[in-house]
C-alpha cells in the first residue's frame, strides 16, 4: 500500500536530512517524499543540502520540493518577487539576518529555488507550506474552523497538509452546514450549504515528520529517535 512521507524545516541541515532518509529506508511502502518548504535558513550554509536535494544519491527516496517562507524571503531579496526586499524577514529579524541568508545560499541555487511550486495537489489532498491563502499563513489547532474551511475550499480538497506552524496535529471539520442570507433587489434569499468531512493536518518540522497512507487515510506522526504512534484526530464542528 503506497505511503507518503512529508517533511519540512530542514533549514539547510544535511545531517538531519540523511537521518530522515535512513529512517524512511526502514519503513515499507513509502513511495513519495514531499518536502514542504523551509529547505534553507540563515543559520548555516545550505549549499550541501540543496545540492543533495537537486541531485539525490542512488539510494535516496527522491524528494519533491516546494518553496516555503525562507525560500520566499531569499527570492524576494534577490529580485525574483519584484522589488529586492525581503520585508517580512527584515521586520522579524533585522538586516543581519538578510545578509546571513544571502551568505548561506550560493546564487547558483536561486534559479532552482525560483522554479519550485507553491504547492501540490495529490488525489484529494493539498500539500503546502502555509495554506492556499499565503506561504506565511500559520494554521494551528486553535484557528477558527471557518478559516480552516476557507483554506480547504479555495482548493476544493478534503485534506490540507501544512507545515508553516511547525506543529504535528490533525483537525477534522465534521460534516455540517452553513446558512447564508443574500439581500438583493428582489428581496432576501436564504441558502444552506452542506459541508463534507474534511481535515487540516500539521506535518511538523525538522526531525518531526508525517507518514500518510492515501488509500485508508491513515496518519502517523514520527520523530527521529523517539517512539512513534498513529494519530487520533481532534474534531471541530460548526453549523
Amino acid at each position: 500500500m503506497e505511503r507518503w512521507a512529508l517533511i519540512s524545516g530542514l533549514y539547510g541541515d544535511l545531517d538531519l536530512y540523511e537521518q530522515i532518509q535512513r529512517d524512511l529506508s526502514t519503513q515499507r511502502g513509502i513511495e513519495s517524499l514531499f518536502v514542504l518548504g523551509d529547505l534553507i535558513s540563515s543559520e548555516r550554509n545550505c549549499d550541501a543540502l540543496l545540492s543533495r536535494l537537486r541531485k539525490p544519491k542512488r539510494n535516496d527516496l527522491k524528494p519533491d520540493c516546494i518553496y516555503g517562507w525562507w525560500e520566499e524571503q531569499l527570492l524576494a531579496e534577490c529580485g525574483y518577487r519584484g522589488e529586492r526586499n525581503a520585508e517580512a524577514l527584515r521586520l522579524e529579524r533585522g538586516e543581519d539576518a538578510i545578509q546571513a541568508l544571502l551568505t548561506a545560499v550560493d546564487p547558483g541555487h536561486a534559479e532552482w529555488l525560483a522554479s519550485l511550486q507553491f504547492g501540490f495537489i495529490e488525489l484529494d489532498c493539498a500539500l503546502m507550506h502555509g495554506s492556499s491563502a499565503d506561504v506565511a499563513d500559520q494554521l494551528t489547532p486553535t484557528r477558527s474552523p471557518l478559516i480552516l474551511l476557507d483554506r480547504l475550499t479555495r482548493l476544493k480538497v478534503n485534506r490540507l497538509f501544512t507545515a508553516r506552524c511547525g506543529e504535528q496535529f490533525r483537525i477534522e471539520l465534521t460534516g455540517g452546514s452553513m446558512a447564508s442570507r443574500v439581500q438583493d433587489l428582489s428581496g432576501e434569499h436564504q441558502q444552506e450549504h452542506t459541508v463534507p468531512k474534511r481535515s487540516v493536518i500539521g506535518i511538523g518540522k525538522g526531525a518531526s515528520y508525517t507518514i500518510y497512507t492515501p488509500a485508508n487515510d491513515h496518519l502517523e506522526f514520527r520523530t527521529i529517535g523517539e517512539r512513534n504512534t498513529a494519530t487520533h484526530a481532534r474534531g471541530q464542528g460548526f453549523a
